[in-house]
């Protein structure tokens, strides 16, 4: 299954742990899971974990771009998308189009407007955990 992650949960998960880690050590660990990016995507990783309102140190960022730059696979994205509730989500929307991805994982409630694209559900981290994981 292809899975694009929106920033939101990157976030959540180096600072507060619990569903959004699972998450991604879920995505991380399964065979059957692909976490896609676009170089956008991890442009926007690293930009938004080097903020200073979140005080993360430099060698815990790079350690964790390291790890997203291995684990995720990266595509080109030959089109935009537009998304005018919030253009700069658009990135997310347009990669889960191109690499037809099951789930778009994310926190931030501005994709309420586009719940569902293409055949990408896009979903929020518990969604996720109840779907892929099942009850825990």
């Amino acid at each position: 299954m292809r899975i694009v992650v929106d920033t939101s949960v990157v976030v959540s998960a180096l600072l507060r742990n619990r569903d959004p880690e699972k998450v991604l050590m879920l995505i991380a660990t399964r065979p059957d899971c692909e976490w896609v990016v676009s170089q956008d995507i991890l442009n926007e990783y690293a930009e938004v974990l080097r903020r200073p309102k979140f005080a993360l140190p430099p060698e815990i960022v790079d350690r964790w771009m390291t790890l997203l730059e291995t684990l995720a696979f990266q595509i080109e994205v030959p089109t935009e998308v537009a998304f005018p509730r919030d253009p700069r989500d658009a990135m997310f929307l347009a990669c889960a189009m191109a690499a037809d991805a099951d789930f778009l994982i994310t926190s931030d409630k501005d994709f309420t407007q586009a719940t569902r694209l293409l055949r990408t559900y896009i979903v929020s981290v518990s969604q996720f955990l109840a779907l892929v994981a099942g009850p825990t």
